[in-house]
């Protein structure tokens, strides 16, 4: 122990292994997480008085925080909308009953400061609330030094013990409760509003793909086409496909529109699946794969940008284009924040949408020139990342006075706000910024750990005298603060915001912003479609929920 202690650097690994370790346990669907694992570990072990300096704590949370809301930003605005109000109104039935039942238990049994906020971040299940809090307790300015290092041990501790029972609860009562109070049953309504909403056509499982791929290439031998040009052929399918290669004998020839096709030439034909099936009608039979006529594809990823694309569908974007017909480009893919749409003719782009171009690489250079640029996101762009957390850091210094209670939204807050802006602004174009998907949730993920590892080794030596003073209140306010805003939603939704069934049990655990409550659900649902309901409310919840935690402390400590 005294290793650890003179070598923080150790202590602090160890409790991120042994932490996930402890989380990986699992008790029927239940598991605790790496995060809940990592703060019993270090909790234990900040009671042999192992510390970590508390500017470690400060910097991985501005990572944490930043990243989590750089992920969300572009969806977060996108669905700053009135399709999406419904769903914004369950996110502030979460807020308005944490925040009441949170102040209400501090109110009736006397709680301080801390462990009130404890029970706020553990029972609505928010790890960030945990450092938004402990950074507001810091900033009161009727604390002694001795008091806030106690109260903000007292966060740590009251948010495992509510964080445990509201995770079994929320885990429970959305993914096994919620459909027998509904009589439904959730594989079933799942799958009838997928098709619902495909028009009637099933999807795909998230470890399926098409057995039949939209765009293909096949190789034909020249019978019925003898005499036509290839500008002639091509023309007579609609421009839907387009002739890649000329195998004449043992020459290669340049398939240019004007060249004319003999008996026996091999050609290569890419383009739509159906389009291809009637050009071997006009061509002849179809041949197996040709040496030679092999020519590879190109793939590009183009963030739209061209301003009258924006609005346009994919038939119009082609039909103002003629490279795509000419030069045989297509359209495989639609990416709209995270979301992959199809690329159907009737898809509707919005600015910031990525799409994925597939074609001659020549063709595909000069419509991706027109559309916008292509996406660059190889390489963190740490300039971007670096001005981003600073503004958001400036942005927590600043106090705003509601009649006597001084306001801030700390660094935490501040650097929520400037991740939300910088990656939204960043969806825009996605042309600079750049900051990966895998790095943006590694980092977040591991800022978010070393921070619980921080706070849990600081709040060791309050933890036991805690538990006994109010050892029976919080595993009550754990399952009763995670009920009563479900309990709400579930009936707001159904009676009056009309959300189909399986959409509203996943919103319900967005919410709540619980990933193991919506793993469980969508394993009981055998589908995916609880996951639309649950993206809105989660991105919604993740900016508004961490607000709640200087909100609380400003009231109680007014």
């Amino acid at each position: 122990m005294g290793v650890l202690r003179d070598h923080p650097e150790l202590a602090l690994f160890f409790c991120l292994a042994a932490g996930y370790l402890v989380g990986k346990l699992r008790v029927g669907p239940i598991t605790l997480g790496g995060i809940c694992g990592t703060l019993i570990v270090s909790l234990l072990l900040g009671t042999r008085h192992v510390s970590v300096d508390d500017d470690v704590k400060t910097v991985f949370f501005a990572l944490f925080i930043f990243s989590l809301g750089y992920m969300a930003g572009p969806q977060f605005f996108a669905n700053l909308n009135r399709k999406s109000l419904r769903f914004f109104t369950l996110c502030l039935i979460e807020l308005v009953c944490v925040l009441g039942i949170a102040y209400g238990l501090a109110e009736a049994f006397d709680l301080d400061v801390g462990t009130a906020s404890g029970i706020l971040a553990g029972a609505a299940t928010e790890s960030a609330v945990v450092g938004t809090a402990t950074e507001a307790i810091g900033k009161l300015d009727d604390l002694t030094s001795e008091q806030i290092s106690q109260y903000q041990g007292h966060v740590a501790t009251a948010y495992t013990v509510c964080y445990l029972f509201g995770l079994i609860t929320i885990v429970l009562y959305t993914s096994q409760i919620m459909p027998m109070l509904m009589r439904i049953n959730l594989a079933d309504a799942s799958r009838e509003l997928w098709e619902k909403m495909r028009g009637g056509q099933g999807g795909l499982e998230s470890d399926e793909r098409e057995a039949l791929p939209g765009m293909v290439g096949r190789t034909y031998l020249v019978t019925r086409a003898d005499g036509r040009t290839v500008g002639d052929l091509e023309n007579a399918l609609g421009g839907r496909i387009t002739v890649e290669g000329v195998k004449r004998g043992s020459r290669l020839l340049t398939p240019s529109p004007g060249l004319e096709l003999t008996l026996s030439d091999l050609i290569q034909v890419v383009g739509e699946r159906a389009a291809i099936i009637e050009a071997g009608r006009e061509i002849g039979p179809e041949t197996p794969a040709v040496p030679g006529l092999d020519a590879p594809l190109a793939t590009s990823q183009v963030a739209v940008t061209e301003k009258e694309t924006i609005g346009a569908t994919i038939d119009r974007l082609e039909k103002r284009h003629p490279e795509f017909r000419k030069d045989g480009v297509y359209v495989t893919d639609v990416l709209r924040n995270d979301q992959h749409l199809p690329a159907s003719g009737e898809t509707v782009l919005a600015r910031g949408d990525v799409l994925t171009l597939v074609g001659a690489r020549g063709g595909l250079n000069r419509l991706v020139a027109k559309l916008g640029a292509v996406v660059k996101n190889d390489a963190t762009d740490f300039i971007y990342l670096g001005f981003g957390i600073v503004a958001g850091s400036l942005l927590g210094q600043v106090v705003v006075k509601l009649g006597d209670v001084p306001m801030s939204l700390g660094t935490g807050g501040g650097c929520l706000i400037s991740g939300l802006v910088f990656g939204w602004f960043r969806s825009r174009s996605q042309t600079f910024g750049a900051f990966p998907p895998q790095a943006a949730s590694t980092l977040k993920d591991m800022g978010l750990a070393v921070f619980i590892a921080c706070t849990g080794l600081a709040a060791g030596p309050q933890a036991w005298p805690l538990l006994k003073e109010y050892g029976a209140l919080l595993p009550f306010a754990g399952i009763a603060m995670v009920l009563v805003p479900a309990t709400v939603s579930l009936v707001v939704g159904r009676k009056l915001l009309k959300i189909e069934k399986p959409l509203l049990i996943g919103a319900i655990a967005g919410q709540q912003c619980s990933t193991p409550a919506i793993t469980s659900i969508t394993q009981v649902a055998q589908s995916s479609v609880p996951l639309l309901g649950y993206t809105i409310t989660y991105t919604l919840s993740n900016f508004l929920l961490p607000l709640t935690g200087p909100v609380l402390v400003g009231v109680l400590g007014a």
